[in-house]
């Protein structure tokens, strides 16, 4: 199947064009029938092509002003291996799903609908049933972060340094940003999940989190909102898995420029750091890459 396809996965979900209709195809020559197609399972593929070294997950809810610029800087980082960008729109009403759809045909670019919004943990999690690569990391689709500083988070995991690299906000000059309430309530977080996980980490919330694909099936993300962030690193901590730091560019932008946290995010946050770090730890079944 080309990898250029435009595709849905979940019954709650439709297609940007007729890709779906060779994705369901593809699973009747697997003798998947087509009323199994809701199953989010049943719709992942084995592609023809070869398997890329980097998959970059990109969750999109109402960022029409900035998703296709996020999506050619992520575009013109040069990795030092072949990468896809799969892209899930988590049910937009502002347009993003027109900009989406009038998307050229890059060959590395796959688009997934989700038909109503069901939070950034879930959009992660159809993610990563798409994702091929040998690692896998997260790109927000607003303009706060810089993708070129994903290269050293990728070599550290590439070269087996790490299974997983964290890019921190806080690790370079904070000055520009220490006055906001969001850079002094992720302090806070920061500091209760060292404590509770025993770690020595900068930026639990960092958006920009490297690992491999396996280490991050392992995790069997649960959360559907931002509390998925709580979820990794304290998931991480309890397998025992290191996690290295290197510093990245942070733009932060404020409510009126389309920022989703709320107050009310701080204490699910915290109630998440708890409920994972002591709440008995699922076997993930999932066999590690799409079938």
């Amino acid at each position: 199947m080309d990898s250029a396809q435009k595709i849905s996965t979940t019954s709650e979900a439709r297609t940007l064009d007729r890709g779906v209709n060779r994705v369901v195809d593809r699973a009747a020559e697997r003798g998947v029938q087509p009323a199994a197609l809701g199953q989010p399972t049943s719709l992942t593929f084995r592609d023809d092509s070869p398997r890329p070294g980097l998959s970059i997950l990109i969750p999109v809810y109402n960022e029409r002003a900035t998703v296709r610029a996020v999506l050619e800087k992520v575009r013109a980082v040069q990795f030092p291996v072949d990468r896809e960008i799969v892209m899930v729109d988590d049910g937009s009403t502002d347009g993003s799903r027109d900009v989406l759809s009038d998307l050229p045909d890059w060959p590395d670019v796959r688009v997934v609908l989700h038909e109503k919004n069901a939070g950034k943990g879930a959009a992660i999690q159809t993610a990563l049933k798409h994702a091929r690569g040998e690692i896998v990391v997260i790109q927000d689709a607003d303009l706060e972060l810089e993708p070129t500083d994903l290269l050293p988070l990728f070599e550290v995991v590439h070269r087996g340094e790490s299974e997983v690299c964290y890019g921190s906000r806080f690790m370079g000059d904070t000055r520009p940003f220490r006055k906001m309430p969001t850079y002094w309530a992720n302090r806070s977080l920061n500091f209760v999940c060292n404590v509770l996980n025993g770690l020595r980490i900068t930026d639990m919330n960092t958006c920009y989190k490297m690992m491999r694909a396996d280490v991050a099936r392992r995790i069997n993300l649960t959360s559907r909102g931002f509390a998925m962030e709580p979820e990794i690193t304290t998931k991480l901590a309890r397998l025992g898995v290191r996690i290295v730091e290197r510093p990245i560019t942070y733009r932060p932008r404020g409510k009126e420029e389309g920022k989703k946290i709320r107050k009310s995010d701080f204490f699910k946050y915290l109630w998440a750091m708890a409920r994972f770090r002591f709440a008995s730890m699922k076997r993930n079944d999932d066999p590690g890459r799409p079938a």
